[in-house]
């Protein structure tokens, strides 16, 4: 049954970020499968020229950002004028998801939400987050008719999902098998980190994993940390490596355009994601995007590929900001060669099983056809 399907993320592909390489795989995989989906959400990036696949796009003018969500005018009025079976919008991005619950309210019709992470925030940002969480976030997850989430410890981390057990699916994030695959490296001893460097994206732990890199660097004295990513604490991050004596073994790579992503995972022996924040890290899917190229992991066991990979043997599980436990993590994979191979390949299995967008989409299309 094609159906007329409308995403509402804040930002769209190519824009570097969990939830809108989310939307854009979910959305190819649904135009595959028969289904019209358009796509609103703000102009970011600004000058995009990529071939949608099928999906129909409109990309809004915002006047600025509230906790790192666009703020677009006219977002009420272009999604009330569409003709629509189903409204799937996101969070953490309150004003794209609060005026999507409204118009589907209006309109009669149903509203999934994919449920990536809570609102929280720092200082005053912070009494903003508990003002929302008290107000518009029930609101919007009382209108959901499905509420999806990652991994069942999610549901057991936030404080907010549960009063909707009944409504919660749990899915896990896909990755593009095709796109991110194993190759050839000439890597040595060389660890990837990638991550938007905000304050927004702190609890990705890179403050940690620095603090690590002088434990393993007196073990592997060439070891180097290549880090993806910029953003408005890039500078606070490369002071921070001076500062702890990592000048040599610290390359800040800054922005990586999404196209050469998979060449910076290929080209490294070992990905590190050391999340410290379970109410704000909903999945970690560039832990699924290295071990598709093949590469073992070291994360927290709060990250939602954390018991697969234990189950798996594909990497090394640890608690969040434990600096001594992550270096020698790090220093265990490099230093033992064939098994880090033997995990990267078993973590590209652990994907090719359970982590395509392609099965993914079809647990999401029967939710759809679920609530219409």
């Amino acid at each position: 049954m094609p159906l007329k399907i409308l995403l509402t993320p804040a930002r769209f592909y190519p824009y570097a970020g969990g939830v809108e390489n989310y939307a854009y795989y979910l959305s190819r995989e649904l135009v595959k499968s028969g289904h019209q989906v358009k796509i609103i959400c703000a102009k970011e990036p600004k000058d995009s020229k990529v071939t949608n696949n099928g999906i129909k796009l409109e990309r809004l003018d915002y006047i600025g950002k509230i906790a790192n969500t666009n703020i677009t005018p006219t977002l009420p009025y272009h999604i009330l004028k569409e003709d629509f079976d189903i409204l799937h919008t996101h969070l953490p991005t309150p004003w794209s998801a609060d005026w999507s619950a409204l118009v589907s309210l209006g309109k009669m019709k149903p509203l999934v939400l994919s449920y990536h992470n809570d609102i929280v925030g720092d200082g005053i940002a912070s009494y903003i987050a508990k003002g929302y969480n008290l107000t518009a976030l029930k609101f919007v997850l009382k209108t959901a008719s499905k509420i999806i989430i990652s991994h069942y410890n999610y549901f057991k981390f936030s404080p907010h999902l549960k009063d909707y057990q009944e409504k919660i699916e749990i899915i896990p994030n896909g990755v593009d098998i095709g796109r991110f695959s194993p190759g050839k490296t000439e890597a040595e001893d060389t660890i990837f980190f990638l991550s938007l460097l905000d304050e927004f994206h702190k609890y990705k732990g890179l403050d940690y994993l620095l603090e690590s890199m002088k434990l393993v660097k007196k073990e592997i004295p060439r070891v180097k940390l290549k880090v993806g990513g910029g953003g408005r604490l890039l500078q606070y991050y490369k002071e921070r490596a001076a500062y702890l004596g990592l000048e040599k073994n610290v390359d800040f790579a800054g922005y990586i355009p999404i196209e050469r992503v998979p060449e910076h995972y290929r080209n490294c022996n070992l990905f590190v994601l050391p999340s410290i924040s379970a109410s704000q890290e909903g999945f970690g899917i560039v832990s699924l995007e290295a071990m598709a190229c093949g590469k073992p992991i070291v994360t927290t066991d709060i990250v939602g590929t954390a018991e697969d990979i234990k189950k798996y043997n594909s990497g090394i599980v640890i608690k969040p900001m434990d600096t001594k436990g992550l270096a020698n993590a790090i220093i265990r994979i490099l230093q033992d060669k064939k098994e880090a191979e033997k995990m990267g390949e078993r973590g590209r299995k652990l994907v090719e099983e359970k982590y395509t967008w392609e099965n993914i989409s079809k647990d999401i299309e029967d939710i759809y056809l679920d609530v219409i």
